[in-house]
């Protein structure tokens, strides 16, 4: 601090002596201003000279103090109480039916919204953000699995389940420019006890918006409703509770009430001032009545401050959490102070681009001395705590990390090979931990592989990988042998595929160049389906053989092999080469077992009966493919060691090719055949969520096509719903399949995420969503098929239940039911399947 005079420190309670965590301490006339920490100290280091201290805290009357720093004056003590704020009401509130003059504050605020959305042409400030963690109680058991008291001391908590299991701290420079660009420079991050680079959000929650996003979609995909939307007066009831004066301007305190429960909606208090209608502070909850996911409660308080004669700014921010779910009893704090507001401020040409986040190369890598010196609020004696211990953990790790003790220690921790790993649980792991040349081995278990059909009965199955790693040069070559083995049919099919994968990391003056690259090499003898989207998972199509005697799955052997090439670019664009060599072998029933005997129910033979008469002779293809997917503005977050893809407000566009090359290998196919696809997901907020996928293509050559090379409509005939927006709940698998030189597809579905189901009293306290939309294909007048539906998703978060009418060729088809995976955490499940 060799400019600065020294540091002003003190206290802020209110009249009873109660601390006040987080108020807002400034300095008046400026954005240099600090935040109290949860004992309700704060400090603030100033250059030389004579300052006014300004303190705030909502529903306290703010205070101001004149502070006088010298040179060399070390510290000085400026302590705050705080008051009640005292309000004046209105003598309008008393008049006989008058409207409550809230209403008329918030028509106000509402009409000058726009105005503060984006009142600068262009800024830029620091954002501290710290991030705090705590259980209060942890259950001895979580889904079934035991919290052993080895994982409560990796999490950094007591035996009781108490403690911090996340701190962190990070400062981000934030960059604006209309219209609505936004870049994040995360200059710093601290993780305590880990190398990781803390949390950069929340930026600001921005209450001037028409929806507000809160932390994240996971939260509630539909967003909030700010309580001065346009639409706000629909939503919310209001309630003056009077005025105050501070600093000449007169500040009107506004009580928000929801008009409904379970509407996305705030509840708290929200401050306009006189005149002018803009945000002055607020306090505004969110709570499982509000449809707020995951959390149980979420209170977020702001404080504005102008930032020049016209402009205000939010000068901090606190966020405050509950969590009690599955046991598990936890609280956090995401604390905010943003500095250094620069109104005019002159970026480079290119300096808003696709990298939205950029983390600085040394962003976690900074010393104790520098976060005492940027650091705008004083850490807490269990903060303080946290840092030494864990920090202290780490560098132990880290200095011994590839030591013998540390290596043996590390194997050990692996775990014995235990029967169960073997045949269930989740498979095997070893990793050699070696520096130079990791490696590791994974074992796939067998019970897993087991699966039941008619042509090889029961099916037992072997698969591990072998996976090495070459650090300095970011490449990584696996190799996954197979075994399978039908007991009926006495089959026995070995098959491998060994991938060589390469990562291409370039730095230069203009950021980072992140490529990926594979090739992968296929080839031995196995079972496949005719359709190689593979519409039916074994182990539905092995409960509906065994119980039900309907084998909807149809397989072929075939002698193959294959070789891939993929490449990823640096702005997402993502091609694929490949050709595939089939020696394509017939197989039949070979078994009629079922647990359950039906007279009029008998399996069908081995083969598409609906397009084959018999059975396809065995023959020879070979077939190239070459696939190119874009995302146009896809957005990126840049790390010191890559790049990680967002998102993008256009859709994502696919071409594909493939070609049946005759007389190569003794191939008998000669096809040519193409697919255009678009597919989106379209956030609506308020109005759910719109997922669609529309695909165009066709044949221009079908000379020699083989069934298997067909162009197949993904169908499912089971009750558990088959892969959404790729596949038609109720069509038969093989009956529409074509060589038609044109075909249309179109997949849409509607995701209300709580909108119209929140006015049914039992679906609206069970947060049960309703979704529904259509799938249809069309080949020509003979052949075409539409499907609609709607369900419920969201049922205990993971289940999704849909009815679904079709209609084949014009006329009405069939009703059913499917069950699947939808909502918060089943729509996650899904995306990992996929």
């Amino acid at each position: 601090m060799d400019s600065q005079a020294g540091r002003i420190t003190g206290r802020v309670t209110n009249e009873k002596g109660e601390v006040l965590p987080y108020a807002s301490v400034f300095v008046k006339g400026s954005t240099k201003g600090t935040t109290t920490n949860n004992q309700g100290v704060y400090f603030l280091d100033l250059d030389a000279g004579s300052y006014t201290l300004v303190c705030q805290y909502i529903g306290y009357a703010r205070a101001e103090k004149a502070v006088k720093l010298e040179a060399g004056n070390s510290a000085v003590t400026t302590d705050f109480s705080l008051v009640v704020q005292q309000t004046t009401m209105n003598e309008v509130v008393v008049r006989a039916n008058a409207e409550d003059p809230a209403y008329e504050i918030i028509r106000n605020a509402i009409r000058k919204r726009k105005d503060y959305l984006e009142p600068l042409d262009s800024f830029t400030c620091e954002a501290y953000i710290k991030t705090l963690m705590k259980t209060r109680k942890l259950p001895k058991r979580v889904f079934g699995m035991k919290i052993e008291d080895k994982n409560k001391q990796e999490m950094g908590v007591d035996s009781a389940g108490k403690g911090i299991i996340h701190l962190s701290e990070s400062l981000t420079k934030i960059g604006f420019k209309k219209p609505g660009k936004i870049k994040l420079e995360v200059l710093s991050g601290r993780e305590s006890g880990s190398g990781g680079y803390g949390f950069n959000f929340p930026t600001f929650i921005n209450f001037y918006k028409n929806n507000v996003n809160v932390l994240s979609d996971q939260l509630n995909p539909r967003g909030f409703v700010s309580p001065i939307a346009d639409g706000a007066l629909n939503y919310y009831k209001y309630q003056y509770l009077g005025s105050f004066w501070e600093d000449g301007k007169e500040v009107n305190q506004i009580k928000v009430i929801p008009r409904r429960n379970f509407e996305p909606l705030f509840s708290g208090t929200i401050n306009i001032t006189e005149n002018d209608w803009r945000i002055h502070s607020l306090e505004l909850m969110l709570t499982k009545q509000s449809q707020l996911e995951m959390l149980d409660t979420m209170t977020i308080r702001q404080i504005h401050v102008p930032v020049s004669k016209d402009v205000w700014q939010t000068k901090d921010q606190t966020v405050y959490f509950t969590f009690n779910q599955l046991g598990i009893d936890a609280v956090g704090t995401f604390l905010n102070v943003y500095n250094k507001y620069e109104l005019r401020p002159q970026f480079e040409k290119k300096y808003f681009n696709n990298v939205i986040v950029r983390y600085d190369t040394s962003v976690n890598k900074k010393s104790k001395a520098y976060w005492d010196s940027i650091r705008p609020v004083a850490l807490e004696p269990e903060e303080l705590k946290d840092y030494k211990v864990k920090d202290s953990l780490l560098a132990y790790r880290r200095d011994s990390v590839w030591s013998p003790a540390y290596i043996d220690s590390m194997r050990r921790n692996q775990g014995k090979i235990t029967l169960d790993k073997v045949f269930w649980a989740d498979g095997l792991r070893r990793y050699n931990f070696n520096k130079e040349r990791p490696a590791e081995i994974t074992w796939k278990p067998l019970l897993k592989q087991v699966q039941y059909n008619t042509v090889e009965g029961l099916v037992a199955g072997v698969s591990a990988t072998y996976r090495r790693w070459w650090p300095k040069a970011g490449s990584v070559l696996s190799f996954t042998p197979n075994l399978r083995y039908g007991f009926s049919n006495t089959h026995l099919n070995a098959w491998g595929t060994l991938i060589f994968a390469k990562k291409k990391f370039e730095r230069d003056g203009d950021g980072i160049t992140s490529e990926n690259s594979s090739w992968t090499l296929n080839g031995g003898k196995r079972v496949s389906q005719f359709n190689q989207a593979n519409p039916i998972w074994p182990l539905f199509n092995s409960v509906y053989t065994l119980f039900d005697r309907r084998n909807y799955m149809k397989i072929y052997e075939n002698y193959f092999g294959e070789l891939i090439y993929n490449k990823r670019f640096d702005n997402d664009l993502r091609f694929s080469a490949g050709v595939l060599y089939e020696d394509r072998m017939p197989l039949e029933n070979t078994t009629d077992y079922s647990i359950f005997k039906d007279r009029n129910k008998i399996f069908t033979p081995n083969y598409p009966t609906e397009k084959l008469v018999t059975q396809f002779t065995r023959h020879q293809a070979v077939v190239a493919s070459v696939k190119l997917e874009y995302k146009p503005g896809q957005q990126f977050i840049e790390y010191p060691n890559g790049k990680q893809a967002v998102g993008s407000k256009y859709p994502t566009f696919t071409l594909s090719y493939h070609k049946g090359i005759e007389k190569v290998l003794g191939s008998d196919v000669d096809f040519d055949k193409w697919k255009f696809s678009v597919s989106d997901d379209m956030n609506f907020k308020l109005r759910g969520m719109m997922k669609y996928r529309l695909s165009i293509g066709g044949f221009i050559n079908d000379r020699k096509v083989p069934i298997q090379d067909y162009q197949h409509f993904n169908g499912n005939q089971l009750l558990f719903a088959s892969e959404y927006l790729n596949s038609f709940q109720l069509a038969p698998y093989y009956a529409n399949s074509t060589t038609a030189s044109f075909y249309a597809t179109g997949h849409l579905e509607h995701h209300f995420n709580g909108m119209l189901t929140n006015k049914i009293p039992l679906f609206k306290r069970l947060n049960w969503h309703l979704v529904g939309g259509g799938n249809a294909f069309f080949v020509d007048r003979n052949n075409n098929y539409v499907e609609v539906f709607a369900g419920l998703e969201n049922i205990f978060k993971v289940l999704r239940v849909d009815v679904v009418a079709s209609y084949l060729n014009g006329h009405k088809g069939q009703v059913g039911l499917r069950l699947g995976l939808g909502g918060l955490l089943g729509s996650a499940i899904n995306f990992q399947r996929k």
